[in-house]
């Protein structure tokens, strides 16, 4: 990428980027600054009540002193590697300390490849491998699993590198000596078919075991500043690693470690720009093709985070997309209408003859059975804390409610929002539509449920469902059937 257009994007972001010219490990520290508008250093976050404490250390700093603890803590350390810029840039890094510091031991880098991806991704990956070979110790999985999808009604989770779809698989298998397939499956943890999520966390658990049982560590490349979700989950020290928030356990003495956790988007370009790392150039793509930087993802194509720029495939690489149309039903569909008022929620019409209710109740009739009761357990849920816990609403929507008619009475004040907003309580059955409200998408109603329904929104996250939840109870429940295996792997 050109300075120009460095300083280009250094603007999108509304701060400026100060390079230090210097020799590029003369002053290492130094060399990371990254600063923003008025001039200050940016100071390390720590999280602590919800609230950003800013230290007398810029976020360089910090990584540094991370990446040592790592390497004295734990006997093994695992990298898990995306393409992306995030698992890019801290694989770099740790790279580089590595050499500074003289470690000689071979840390490990893990590729889960989702078979559907940009072909220039696919070309950064295999460059990153080939650069570290010598130094690394390269696992490219390319192995069945279930990964969720957002792009049908009949279809929860597609299944890349399906050995029986081989004639459609959107590209062709990987031939490196360490890529892992069926074929050459070194990976024992390994369960046909399993979910993504779980496959990483039973690969980090199996390398701890084929390392010599000593602690494990897999490093990730995930900010807080990405989500509200993965804030709060830096928030939670519940599980954290002598009292490191950004460290939590997998399993018995196994770890996940996020050392990038407190960096803003700028500071990863920052550093990509002083230092001259390689990255994925379908960053320069998706920047010419006028996306904002929170809508450049690194994922499969089809979930729920990267569906919106699920079209961009047509115009980047359109023989990649003719194949994909091919691979996941819905993928046309959710190209064209995903981000026009077709799919808009104020925009939805409903059927003549239809309340949002019967509409509702003959979707989910339509639907195949496991996902109709996903869907109904979804909603249950829902109804029942509308009706006995409330959920926080502005005291302006409050008073809209009210002077509409709506029975409704506050019950205290509300956990899961941040501004501490009244918790409400419907003291009336959920209403058909709630249209009359401004604040309408936050507000309970059978419409509400619909469009979930009608956005393949399996997960109901429109109606403030979050996933963390959602995977605790599928883990409780594989928990259940192979209790037999835990008791196994808790003595390991």
């Amino acid at each position: 990428m050109r300075a120009k257009e460095i300083k280009e994007i250094g603007k999108k972001f509304q701060q400026s980027i100060d390079i230090i010219q210097e020799d590029k490990y003369n002053s290492y520290n130094a060399a990371f600054s990254c600063r923003i508008e008025g001039g200050d250093i940016r100071k390390k976050r720590m999280w602590s009540n919800l609230k950003k404490k800013y230290l007398e250390m810029n976020v360089c700093e910090a990584l540094e002193e991370r990446l040592d603890f790592i390497f004295k803590e734990f006997d093994n350390i695992l990298v898990s590697f995306s393409g992306g810029k995030d698992s890019g840039l801290l694989l770099h890094l740790l790279m580089d300390f590595k050499r500074r510091h003289g470690i000689q031991k071979k840390v490990g880098v893990f590729h889960q490849d989702f078979e559907a991806q940009y072909q220039v991704t696919t070309e950064y990956v295999e460059q990153t491998f080939e650069q570290y070979l010598p130094e690394i110790e390269p696992y490219w999985v390319c192995l069945p699993m279930a990964v969720r999808t957002a792009m049908s009604s009949y279809q929860m989770y597609w299944y890349p590198w399906d050995d029986r779809k081989k004639d459609i698989w959107v590209r062709p298998m990987p031939d490196k000596p360490y890529v892992i397939h069926q074929d050459h499956n070194p990976f024992l943890l390994y369960r046909y078919r399993m979910r993504q999520e779980d496959l990483a966390k039973q690969f980090a658990r199996w390398y701890k075991i084929s390392h010599g049982d000593g602690k494990t560590v897999c490093l990730l490349g995930i900010r807080a500043s990405e989500s509200l979700q993965r804030y709060s989950g830096f928030v939670n020290k519940r599980y954290g690693y002598q009292g490191q928030c950004w460290i939590s356990r997998q399993f018995k003495d196994v770890w996940s470690a996020s050392p990038l956790y407190d960096w803003s988007t700028s500071d990863i370009w920052a550093a990509y720009y002083r230092f001259g790392y390689p990255y994925n150039k379908l960053y320069d793509l998706y920047y010419k093709a006028g996306l904002k930087p929170g809508q450049m993802r690194v994922a499969s194509p089809f979930n729920d985070y990267a569906k919106d720029s699920l079209n961009l495939y047509r115009v980047l690489e359109p023989e990649t997309w003719s194949r994909l149309v091919g691979r996941v039903q819905g993928a046309n569909f959710t190209a064209i209408y995903g981000r026009t008022k077709a799919m808009g929620y104020r925009n939805v019409s409903l059927p003549a003859g239809h309340s949002w209710k019967s509409y509702t109740l003959f979707l989910l009739d339509t639907l195949p059975a496991r996902l109709r009761d996903n869907y109904i357990k979804k909603f249950r849920t829902s109804m029942d804390f509308w009706h006995r816990t409330g959920g926080g609403l502005s005291e302006e929507c409050i008073n809209e409610l009210i002077e509409k008619g709506y029975k409704i009475k506050k019950n205290g004040v509300s956990n899961y929002t941040l501004d501490k907003k009244s918790r409400v309580i419907f003291l009336q059955k959920i209403p058909d539509d709630t249209d009359d409200i401004q604040s309408t998408k936050d507000i309970p109603s059978w419409k509400r449920m619909c469009y979930c329904i009608l956005k393949n929104d399996h997960l109901c996250r429109f109606m403030g469902f979050g996933l963390n939840a959602g995977e605790q109870r599928r883990v409780n429940i594989i928990r259940r059937k192979y209790k037999g295996l835990e008791e196994v792997g808790n003595e390991i």
